[in-house]
């Protein structure tokens, strides 16, 4: 039985968005495997991990019978990919195989059976539906998942926390050192919902989306949240757990004020982290009036110093922090220049952007 017979890019489009999800080993074969089906005069390809379900469709098949079978993803995406651009192809279910047939190349693929295929549920309760451009989302994610854990004790920081208040969306992340703080505004007012999305999803979605006006529908409820955009559904479930109240971190009122283009310091921050210790990756920022030297140091007791002209205003400061934590915002916050509020040495400092007036990042300060 014929599935679908289209141009290879045309095929491997929309099986490469769904495939990034699908982890190298499963304890179950089929979860390896992506749904291939076609039903409503539309091809579907669908991939899961059983946390996050990744859709795509197609109106390559308008015509075909309607069938669905399971085959293994990386291994038809890496044929598709081998092929030559632009090259005709043709899916072909056969005798419990898959047949795909390009040219004068002919690859045989084993099959398992589409109702064995696991999907989520759809979620019961009441949703909070809104929209916004698929650009406005993208960027926003852009701006905090760097400060989102990996693989913490603690999973509630293992994800994004996902606000919707009145119409205003906001996100936070946060790995317990730094916290990263973005907000935009939405065309319709909603009601408080707060969730907490994977890691895993938020960098898939961050990774799908289109730098364009398009929209991006998102439905959240209490167990899962899905994004519709283009011809791509994504369903992820929830983390379940208390994040940690935001408000109370981002400090309010800052007596220390430094302004300074954020690429001469991070240019200087990358020079300095060249001797920064290995492990603990630590440089000491010294502010006086007009001035900031930045230090580090290791454990061959090599020394690297910057000194900057910067507008500094406030009294003299020697404080310590985790030189990456600074270069992830400085490295993904586009600005002409970032201000910094400190408190005492052993406090928080807040950088905050011009160009970016709804963005907030705490950074941790640490003894050197």
């Amino acid at each position: 039985m014929v599935l679908v017979k289209a141009k290879r890019d045309e095929i491997l489009g929309p099986l490469s968005a769904v495939t990034g999800i699908i982890e190298r080993r499963h304890t179950l074969p089929i979860l390896s495997n992506v749904l291939v089906d076609h039903s409503d005069g539309s091809l579907y390809f669908l991939a899961t991990d059983i946390e996050i379900q990744i859709t795509a469709r197609t109106t390559l098949a308008p015509d075909a019978q309607a069938h669905a079978l399971t085959v293994g993803a990386r291994k038809l995406v890496d044929i598709l990919r081998a092929l030559p651009e632009g090259v005709d192809v043709t899916l072909q279910h056969q005798d419990k195989r898959l047949q795909v047939k390009a040219g004068k190349s002919r690859f045989s693929l084993q099959t398992l059976p589409a109702e064995d295929f696991p999907r989520l549920a759809k979620p019961s309760g009441e949703t909070a539906k809104f929209s916004l451009p698929q650009k406005a989302l993208r960027k926003l994610l852009g701006l905090v998942q760097y400060a989102m854990a990996q693989q913490d004790i603690r999973y509630y920081l293992n994800g994004l926390l996902i606000v919707v208040e009145d119409s205003e969306l906001k996100v936070v992340a946060t790995d317990g050192h730094r916290l990263a703080y973005a907000a935009t505004k939405l065309d319709v007012d909603l009601p408080r919902q707060e969730v907490i999305v994977p890691r895993k999803t938020v960098l898939e979605l961050a990774k799908l989306l289109a730098d364009s006006d398009d929209e991006v529908g998102v439905e959240i409820s209490a167990t899962q949240a899905g994004f519709s955009f283009g011809s791509v559904d994504m369903v992820s479930k929830l983390i379940d757990g208390k994040f940690p109240d935001y408000k109370r971190v981002i400090p309010t009122q800052r007596d220390n004020r430094l302004s300074v283009d954020r690429e001469v310091l991070r240019q200087s921050l990358l020079r300095a982290a060249i001797l920064s210790n290995e492990k603990f990756r630590g440089v000491r920022w010294v502010l006086t009036d007009g001035s900031l030297k930045i230090i580090s140091s290791n454990a061959e007791q090599e020394e690297a110093q910057e000194e900057l002209e910067v507008n500094y205003q406030g009294e003299a400061l020697d404080v310590g922090f985790n030189v990456n934590y600074l270069l992830d915002v400085l490295n993904n916050v586009a600005s002409a220049e970032v201000e910094c509020y400190f408190g005492h040495a052993g406090s928080s400092a807040l950088m905050t952007f011009a160009s970016e007036p709804d963005f907030k990042y705490v950074v941790m300060p640490m003894r050197i």
